[in-house]
């Protein structure tokens, strides 16, 4: 394709040598009268010896996961095949020149290679004694399989004959062949099936199943064959081991941002990188003898479980991507114990003492040629959330780690794999994989496929389980939504109504799947699967949904359930000893807070009274009364507040019982009225209808008040405080829901400290005028019910208002809570779900964003606000009490923002309390280990 096709001179920002850089530097200095200071190079290569090196472990930024790690065994005189990493910061290089290598690295490079031929007695391109190289890939963060690699560089068609004559000739041309397959296809983007085609015709010809039965005089026949492919496609193998070597680099580096790689770090919110780094090394063969030559993966304990143990696999007469391909079955790397006893033992007690020194499970490659082992690379370990607790408690108990070094090597996703419901092997249900959607709300979900509420609440009264599968949901969906396992839409994003329901209810959701045509006439969906095949699903059949991947699988799949046992809790224990943030939850029922309180929660830092409408088709019917009268001025609006207040106080003593003594924040209604009237058309005219006939007025004044509550942008408009302001006796009855309810509890000898915050607030007489009210219906309430309330007000800093006014707020407010998803929208001038769908995702692969602000906190914008008003406000009020309740409030980066502008609590929902947890212990741990430093 021409990507390869001459040897360019590339980006003239960047010269020949550190000579000719600095002539000109000094050059320019005098002329724009600047002093004659010596021009600082960065460094772009570092090599690694016998026994020595400048790299270390910790430089995983520049020099990437695996060539820090080879840096770092060659300094304890491992034996390291020896080599050089070229850094990240010369593949940015590379992207700023137009995806050339820059000057002068070349020249480097080859001063790397001398002293490579110093070290292994070998000389690159010399027919007679052949030094060749493996070029790799690796980036600060593992990405396993996603970058390319190529091997054997250096060998041509006169040095494989120089090979042949030291090694032998099988020995050789098997290298070569290697060489032409992975070249082509790697460096050139010749298709790797064209190769394989001839491979595989060739061992139908003989007769054999495996390339190792091949001889020597097949292997020329092959590499012939793989000359023509390289022909016909119009391509040509470099003669030159230089230049095989500058294009191997150049094909490393171009491997970045291929789509794999692009999408891998999508998918693992893999950010802020400065691109891979290059690994150079001596090759090293474990298919150069029969019996003692050899390649293999290994862990220092087992992956899957975490047992203390030597785990992985080995095959005699390979070479390293013939384990990983498949292309043989390998032995479990235990068999070398007796086929290989002296190799065995000195691979476990290197791996002893990687893992000791990493201080972490060590996922390693090695290689044996010709009875002597060698290091290839060592890294942490992949694993499962179960294998992780056991590693790190085991680890502590064998004095390997600290408890806090324990909790640091524990991740997030760990725990997320044990808190939800999981499936027991998703690797066993791949092939029934029918589409992926946005992965909504975590948890895995099995059902009966179903199309309306309807049938989901009348299917689960009768003991099925359901699966709600919807265009799109509404609020008339709600008690289906609540009676289904699980729910799935065609529509709708992160912030849709169902994601939003589900999350609250814990509910597994997958949301805005495309594939899915859902035809509520037939009662069925088609999905559209990415082989081409539609595969329809009809009323009644069983679909598995994985919220926390965002599959939806055909038929019923193995789950089971998390609980805080064992490995965990001995965990947790730590995780609360060591961290200073507390940790509360988004709760919105009864069943939610004592979910959370299981889970470890510190209180409530927002219960959202909304969510309480939703539960079932009286309290909608009761709210919809409520919005006409109060809209229509109708004598019935007390009757329709006095309704809602009674459904409001039963959820609040339930919460409060709940929570016993702890803290429960409840912020008052802040969506819009229209949010809880259905779509245009046939519901809203019956709705209408009904209400009218309710109140005594003409069902055209009802459709035309209702209608007249739509807005054009509701983000911005009558929603919140200001809601409270336009309609005061909504403000009055959820206060006396609150306030009652606190008293019958009390009573009831349990201790209660309800929070009332007040939503959306930017101007200091928006807060003043609720306070107002919440005041004096709580005066009213504790007269006549003879009791003391504790109760505090404050409010939401959501709006950038709100945040540049704070020290204003904090003279009535007692508490802040950041509403971090609002506060985000309006910092930015976005809406979260046009943005995330239209160009969010450009931005941040593109480099504009390092994240997703609705992931992890912007810090120098959203974050900026946070600062001001944490500053602002603890100077008006110096014990105001500051929390976060936005979705923020749960993830673990965001959270160690938290902990750095030394908020009090952190509030997320019930799953997410562990987790987060975990993230305020490793923030605080790691902020006085920077201390420290």
């Amino acid at each position: 394709d021409g990507r390869h096709s001459v040897n360019h001179r590339c980006c003239t920002s960047v010269s020949e040598n550190n000579a000719s850089i600095l002539q000109r530097t000094r050059q320019r200095h005098q002329r724009l009268g600047l002093p004659d200071q010596p021009a600082k190079m960065t460094r772009r290569l570092y090599t690694f010896l016998n026994g020595k090196s400048d790299g270390r472990k910790d430089m995983k930024a520049s020099l990437g996961g695996k060539g820090a790690n080879l840096c770092e065994m060659a300094r304890h005189g491992l034996r390291v095949p020896p080599g050089f990493t070229i850094t990240t910061e010369v593949c940015q290089e590379f992207y700023k020149c137009g995806k050339q290598l820059p000057e002068g690295l070349m020249s480097e490079v080859k001063g790397a290679v001398l002293l490579i031929q110093d070290d292994m007695h070998e000389t690159f391109g010399s027919p007679q004694n052949p030094l060749l190289f493996s070029v790799r890939s690796g980036a600060a963060v593992s990405m396993p399989g996603m970058m390319d690699t190529v091997l054997n560089l250096g060998l041509n068609d006169t040095i494989v004959l120089g090979l042949a004559k030291q090694h032998g000739e099988r020995f050789a041309y098997d290298c070569y062949r290697r060489l032409l397959q992975m070249f082509g296809d790697v460096v050139l983007g010749m298709p790797h099936h064209d190769f394989e085609e001839r491979l595989t015709a060739l061992k139908a010809k003989k007769g054999v199943k495996l390339d190792i039965e091949l001889d020597a005089e097949d292997l020329k026949f092959l590499i012939q064959e793989y000359k023509d492919v390289y022909k016909r496609l119009g391509q040509v193998l470099p003669q030159d081991p230089w230049e095989q070597l500058r294009m191997g680099i150049d094909a490393v580096f171009r491997s970045w941002n291929t789509p794999r790689a692009v999408k891998y770090r999508s998918l693992n919110k893999i950010t802020g990188l400065k691109g891979t780094a290059v690994n150079v090394q001596a090759m090293v063969f474990g298919n150069r003898t029969v019996e003692d030559s050899g390649t293999g993966v290994c862990f220092t304990r087992n992956p899957a479980t975490g047992e203390r143990k030597l785990f992985g696999e080995f095959l005699f007469n390979a070479q390293g991507e013939d384990v990983v391909a498949g292309i043989r079955t390998p032995l479990p790397v235990s068999e070398l114990e007796t086929r290989m006893p002296a190799i065995y033992k000195e691979l476990l007690d290197i791996t002893t003492k990687l893992e000791l020194d990493m201080k972490d499970m060590q996922d390693c490659e090695f290689t044996v040629q010709e009875g002597r082992l060698f290091m290839l690379q060592t890294r942490n370990g992949k694993r499962t959330g179960a294998a992780a607790l056991k590693i790190a408690v085991d680890m502590v108990k064998e004095g390997i780690l600290t408890e806090k070094e324990a909790v640091l090597i524990v991740e997030p996703r760990h725990l997320d794999q044990l808190l939800h419901p999981t499936f027991v092997d998703e690797s066993a249900y791949k092939k029934d994989v029918l589409a992926t959607g946005l992965a909504a709300s975590p948890g895995a979900a099995i059902g009966r496929v179903v199309f309306n509420a309807e049938d989901a609440e009348e299917w689960h009264a009768r003991g099925e389980k359901v699966i709600l599968c919807r265009i799109e949901t509404s609020p008339e969906d709600v008690g289906g939504m609540h009676a289904a396992e699980g729910i799935c839409t065609s529509r709708g994003g992160m912030t849709s109504h169902a994601a939003v329901v589900a999350r609250g209810w814990g509910k597994p959701c997958v949301c805005g799947c495309e594939a899915l045509r859902v035809d509520y006439k037939l009662q069925q969906v088609t999905i559209d699967r990415k082989d081409g095949i539609p595969v329809v699903v009809k009323e009644g059949e069983w679909l598995s949904l994985n919220g926390t991947t965002g599959e939806i699988i055909l038929g019923q799949q193995p789950v089971e359930d998390p609980a805080l046992v064992g490995h965990l809790a001995t965990l947790m224990s730590w995780v609360d000893k060591y961290r200073r943030l507390q940790v509360w939850t988004n709760a919105d029922t009864p069943e939610d807070a004592k979910v959370a309180r299981a889970n470890g929660a510190q209180g409530i830092g927002l219960t959202r009274t909304e969510h309480m409408f939703f539960s079932t088709p009286q309290r909608i019917a009761a709210v919809r009364r409520m919005i006409a009268a109060v809209e229509l001025h109708s004598p019935a609006e007390a009757d329709a507040l006095k309704e809602l207040e009674q459904y409001q106080r039963e959820d609040f003593e339930g919460i409060f019982h709940a929570m016993y003594g702890l803290p429960v924040t409840i912020r008052l209604l802040d969506p819009p009225l229209h949010e809880f009237l259905p779509h245009e058309g046939p519901a809203l005219s019956n709705l209408c209808q009904q209400i009218a006939a309710e109140l005594g007025v003409e069902p055209d004044v009802v459709h035309a008040r209702l209608e007249g509550l739509s807005e054009s942008n509701p983000m911005m408009g009558l929603r919140g405080c200001r809601l409270g302001i336009v309609h005061p006796g909504i403000t009055e009855m959820q206060a006396s829901a609150i306030f009652n309810a606190a008293a019958n509890v009390i009573k009831s000898g349990v201790s209660v400290h309800p929070k009332l915050m007040v939503p959306l607030v930017g101007v200091y007489d928006e807060l003043q005028n609720q306070v107002d009210i919440l005041r004096k219906v709580a005066d009213r309430v504790q007269k006549d019910k003879g009791v003391k309330i504790p109760y505090q007000i404050g409010t939401m800093i959501e709006v950038p208002r709100g945040a540049l006014q704070a020290g204003k707020l904090a003279e009535i407010a007692e508490f802040f809570s950041f509403g971090t998803n609002d506060l985000t929208q309006m910092t930015f001038g976005i809406s979260r779900d046009d943005a995330q769908a239209k160009f969010l995702t450009q931005y941040v692969s593109s480099g504009i964003l390092a994240r997703d602000p609705f992931d992890t906190i912007d810090v120098d914008g959203v974050g900026e606000m946070v600062r001001l008003a944490v500053k602002r406000g603890r100077e008006t009020r110096p014990d105001i009490e500051l929390g976060i309740c936005g979705e923020h409030g749960g993830d673990p980066a965001s959270i160690a923002f938290f902990e750095k502008m030394g908020l009090d609590y952190v509030s997320c929902s019930p799953l997410r309390v562990p987790i987060a947890r975990l993230a305020a212990a490793q923030s605080r741990i790691s902020g006085m280990a920077t201390a420290t430093e």
